[in-house]
């Protein structure tokens, strides 16, 4: 990687379940602190934080002796099994246990042992704008230097550095690899305005006053405007992915290959005394991950100019290949899609409009939790002119077709609707519009804005409670709504107030507002957006133009896997429109194997 400077880092012993901060050597123009644990596979290990397969398999979430002052032990628990949880089907009637999990042996052996691997932890940050990139390797007592291996798995999501134990983290412990995590500038970095705090590296809360270089997110904004605003708008809080204002989805790739050469600085360092240097020369290299770890890794690999990575293997990347008309997609006996490779902010708010009232289309009537649907949000679509049905079955059957003419496929209609339950595309249209211009917390973007709710449907903003805000790092996704957070409408009529909730069209204005500033267009009349909204396009557009994938691989041997019925990533614009590019890019000397499920 031509333009990163690698840092050699000086490393000591630690107790088993002693954390130590160890000095990095200065090899360049920062030097970066590293926290070591040693896990001794009896009381904690590196897979389960000592669950053990049935701790992570149990329904009953691990508690803290004192929930108003955790440990980072505790802490790190409740990261693992939350994350391993969100990721995998928990249950053994999904798999657990049989075909997959942390007593199923990388030959696919089930055994009755609960899976405990032993070995270091290494957790480190960089800084990345005003935002904070977390780094982790994790290296198994297994782990053998002369069949030396590593296996970047980047965090799925927005979700901190633990995000893709489940999913990538898991196979390469199994196998004895070193395992090189990052948050890749998203993670929980929650910073309560109202209060000044904000998460440290270990995900302890403190004063964003005195947290320094230990917090892992401070919103770039100064005191007298965080009073100012505080004052507006009580109990706010800024998100990293969100409110970093650095595009942190810009760098993702060149945050998997740091987190690489971490792994080989910390490897050569654990190892310096076996009288062999660890390379890329002698170690395989294996990128991974799901979702935006998969399209983290994808980047990397497109980014690899020192040729680290040995191979790519991802599931259902979020990817934004940059558009050629040098191919279509055409499924079956379906007409040629060239309308494909729509970037994430192009499908997801239209999604964001439409799926409310798609929700009640006689079609879906079976889809699970579809328990949101809003004949108020059909109403209105059909009032301003988005609409011509005049029923409400046959508005809800239009607003489906919409959506699924627009490309994305009618596999994903029936897993939808649950996904509009749990606030999926609403959060992201708010997440990364947000990213995407570097707006500050301060713009309140749309008239949004989060905030805890007490969980009422539709209540207004009131404090986020004490021991919710206490452990929030080791239960939060990364992007509101999260761990009592919520998507505020701040254009509620009677004040502000949860957004789904808050109208009876589920706050339409909104979600109108983030697809005009989307396409650049007046969701309603299709005009050219003027003035600050023009503005505030044109910046998002700025945003997604540093963020779209080239599809050069360089024969790197490459596996996507992708289900055509995924609620959030459609396969038109992500998986077949990023392989249909690297063949045109690549040619003949494409290695990338695309598989649907």
């Amino acid at each position: 990687m031509g333009t990163t400077t690698r840092r050699a880092v000086s490393l000591m012993a630690s107790a088993s379940l002693a954390a130590v901060i160890i000095g990095a050597a200065r090899a360049g123009e920062e030097e970066i602190k590293v926290i070591h644990t040693y896990y001794d596979g009896v009381s904690n290990d590196l897979l389960t934080a000592g669950l053990g397969k049935t701790g992570l398999g149990s329904a009953t979430a691990p508690g803290f002796a004192d929930p108003l002052h955790p440990t980072a032990e505790e802490l790190r628990r409740s990261a693992i099994y939350n994350n391993y949880r969100a990721l995998i089907d928990p249950t053994p009637g999904g798999g657990y246990g049989t075909l997959y999990g942390p007593n199923v042996k990388p030959d696919g052996t089930v055994t009755a042992s609960e899976g405990i691997i032993p070995g270091d932890e290494y957790i480190a940050y960089e800084q990345d704008g005003h935002g904070r990139v977390t780094m982790m390797v994790q290296v198994p007592g297994s782990f053998d230097p002369m069949n030396s291996c590593i296996v970047a798995a980047p965090s799925s999501g927005s979700r901190g550095v633990y995000g893709a134990i489940a999913t990538a983290g898991e196979w390469g412990l199994k196998h004895g690899c070193a395992v090189a995590y990052t948050d890749k500038g998203t993670g929980t970095g929650a910073h309560d305005l109202q209060n000044n705090t904000v998460n440290l590296t270990r995900g302890e809360r403190a004063d964003a006053a005195t947290a320094g270089d230990s917090a892992n997110f401070i919103a770039p904004i100064s005191e007298s405007q965080r009073a100012a605003f505080t004052a507006a708008t009580p109990n706010r809080f800024a998100f990293k992915h969100a409110h970093s204002q650095a595009n942190v989805e810009k760098d993702w790739g060149r945050n998997v290959l740091r987190s690489i050469e971490f792994a080989f600085d910390l490897l050569n360092e654990k190892f310096h005394g076996r009288g062999m240097k660890i390379t890329r020369r002698n170690t395989v290299v294996i990128a991974s991950s799901v979702s935006n770890g998969g399209g983290a890794s994808v980047r990397a690999v497109e980014q690899d100019d020192d040729h680290l990575i040995d191979g790519l293997a991802v599931a259902e990347p979020n990817v934004n290949p940059r558009y050629t008309s040098s191919f279509s997609i055409v499924q079956g006996t379906g007409a040629p899609l060239y309308a494909h490779s729509r970037p994430l902010m192009s499908y997801i708010t239209l999604v964001n409009v439409f799926q409310g009232c798609a929700n009640l289309a006689p079609a879906n009537a079976g889809a699970g939790l579809n328990l949101a649907g809003s004949p108020a949000r059909c109403a209105d679509l059909h009032t301003k002119g988005l609409l011509a049905s005049t029923t409400l079955a046959d508005q809800a059957t239009e607003a489906q077709k919409i959506i699924n003419d627009f490309g994305i496929l009618p596999e994903q209609n029936l897993v939808q609707p649950g996904y509009w339950f749990a606030n999926v595309s609403q959060s992201i249209s708010v997440t990364y519009a947000n990213a995407y211009g570097r707006f500050s917390v301060l713009d309140n973007l749309c008239a949004y804005s989060l905030a805890a709710n007490g969980g009422v449907p539709g209540g207004g903003p009131v404090p986020l409670a004490a021991t919710s805000e206490a452990i929030i790092f080791g239960t939060s996704n990364g992007i509101p709504p999260t761990s009592g957070i919520a998507l505020i409408n701040n254009a509620a009529t009677g004040g502000p107030k949860e957004d789904r909730g808050s109208t009876p069209n589920q706050n339409l204005d909104g979600a109108l507002c983030l697809r005009s500033l989307a396409t650049g267009k007046d969701a309603v009349k299709g005009t050219p957006l003027t003035g600050l909204q023009q503005a505030q396009a044109n910046r998002i557009n700025e945003g997604i133009e540093e963020i779209l994938a080239t599809g050069k691989l360089s024969r790197i041997p490459a596996i996507f896997v992708h289900g055509r019925n995924d609620g959030i990533l459609p396969p038109n614009f992500t998986s077949r429109a990023y392989f249909g590019l690297n063949n045109v890019i690549d040619g003949s000397t494409s290695s990338l194997h695309y598989y649907e499920i």
